[in-house]
Formats: structure tokens, C-alpha cells, sequence
């Protein structure tokens, strides 16, 4: 056994310990610093954003979605221009009922699904034939008979049979939208009836000879009443 003389101590306690140098107050440097923590904290959340795609390195991220957000908005506003044509009407609807009528051009309504347009061609000629059904087929027109439409009683109590054509047009596109829910099918069976009205005042004879006419023009004059109390919006140009 070999002993340590004493003039060696303090070389041996001046070797560096594998714990570290101690301080002046013999305590070990703390591994809990403060800005050690927080230099932490600030990387975990910096993975965190960068995982979800959120990092605050880059202010610039957002600005796609923001510009795809506004572009969105500004083709959903010009969405809401519309053109009239010079033979239609534009009725404009606010979920769905009636707010305002506008006239040929171009106009604006608010984008769907607020409003919406309705343009109904006003100056075009519609016609209803009544006793009869007619099409074209290779050409040639072929003409079907209804009885039950044409066959009429007279004044002097004689079955005639009558097959005639009704034009209208519309003149009020909102009355005619909103005001009867089948128009089309209203005008028949106002055409029906007006004619049944008028054939059972005259007598046979008159309706086969010069009484045509007449009967057409006051056929057309009672259907124009009626349909003007339903408020249809539609107007009786010619029975023929």
C-alpha cells in the first residue's frame, strides 16, 4: 500500500470531476433554466403547426384561400346579371314569390339562392286548338277529331260539330305566372265554354252560312272577360 503525501491533495482535487466544475457554492449547474423551457415550449409548438400546416414562419399561407374566397364571392355577385330579350318579360322572384317586373336589356338581380328570373316571351302567338288535334307527319298534316270538344247543342236544339283555333299572347308575365296555376288548360276550357255560350243562341242554319264571324268575335269577347276576372294576365287576339 502506497500512501498519498499531503502536498498532493489539492493537485488531485484540482482534476476536473466527470459531474462537472462546481460553482463557488458547490452546487451543480440547474438543467431547469427558464429560457430553457421556453425554448422548448416554442419548438413543440412550432412542430405542432408545422404537422397541421399552420406554421407562423409563413404569414403568407393563408393568402390562396383568401384569394379563392374572394374570387368565389365576386363570380357568385356577377352571377346575378341577366339579359331580357325584346319579346320577353323579366319577372323577378325573391324565394321564390313575386318582388318586381323588368323590361328588356340587361338587368340585375340578386344572386341565386335570394332571387331568381323568370322571362316568359310576351310577343310570341300561342295558339289552342279545340275539337281537334293536329300534326305534321312525313309532311303531310294529319288532323284527329275530338267529340267530346267539338259536338255542340244549337239554339234550335241541332248537334253541330265545330273545331277552332284560339291565339293568345301574354300580356302580363306575373299575372300569368302566379295568378292561375294551369293557363294553358284555363284558356281551353274557357274556350269550351265560351263557344257552348254562344252556339246555343243561335240556330243552325246561321252557324252554317253567315253567322261565323260573329260567332268567332263574340267567342273571343266573352273569353277576354272571363280569363280578365281570373287576373291571367293573358290576352285573346283572334278565334278562328
Amino acid at each position: 500500500m502506497s500512501l498519498i503525501e499531503p502536498n498532493n491533495t489539492n493537485d488531485i482535487l484540482k482534476k476536473e470531476s466527470p459531474w462537472g466544475t462546481p460553482n463557488k457554492n458547490n452546487k451543480q449547474p440547474s438543467s431547469n433554466n427558464p429560457g430553457d423551457m421556453e425554448d422548448l415550449a416554442k419548438k413543440f409548438q412550432d412542430g405542432l403547426k408545422n404537422i397541421f400546416g399552420g406554421s407562423s414562419k409563413t404569414p403568407d399561407a393563408k393568402k390562396p384561400i383568401t384569394l379563392f374566397i374572394i374570387g368565389a364571392i365576386a363570380v357568385w355577385a356577377l352571377s346575378g346579371f341577366y339579359r331580357v330579350d325584346a319579346d320577353e318579360q323579366g319577372v323577378v322572384l325573391r324565394f321564390g314569390k313575386y318582388t318586381n317586373m323588368t323590361q328588356p336589356g340587361l338587368n340585375y338581380h340578386l344572386p341565386f339562392p335570394i332571387e331568381s328570373v323568370v322571362t316568359p316571351k310576351v310577343s310570341r302567338v300561342n295558339r289552342i286548338d279545340v275539337g281537334f288535334r293536329s300534326s305534321s307527319e312525313v309532311g303531310r298534316a294529319a288532323i284527329a277529331d275530338i267529340k267530346e270538344e267539338s259536338a255542340m247543342l244549337t239554339g234550335d236544339e241541332n248537334i253541330v260539330d265545330i273545331n277552332y283555333s284560339v291565339f293568345w299572347v301574354i300580356k302580363d308575365a306575373s299575372k300569368y305566372l302566379f295568378n292561375v296555376q294551369d293557363p294553358i288548360g284555363t284558356i281551353k276550357v274557357v274556350a269550351e265554354t265560351a263557344m257552348r255560350e254562344v252556339i246555343a243562341r243561335k240556330k243552325i242554319q246561321v252557324i252554317l252560312t253567315q253567322g261565323r264571324a260573329e260567332i268567332e268575335n263574340e267567342v273571343q269577347k266573352i273569353m277576354q272577360q272571363i280569363l280578365d276576372s281570373y287576373g291571367s294576365g293573358v290576352d285573346i287576339t283572334q278565334v278562328q
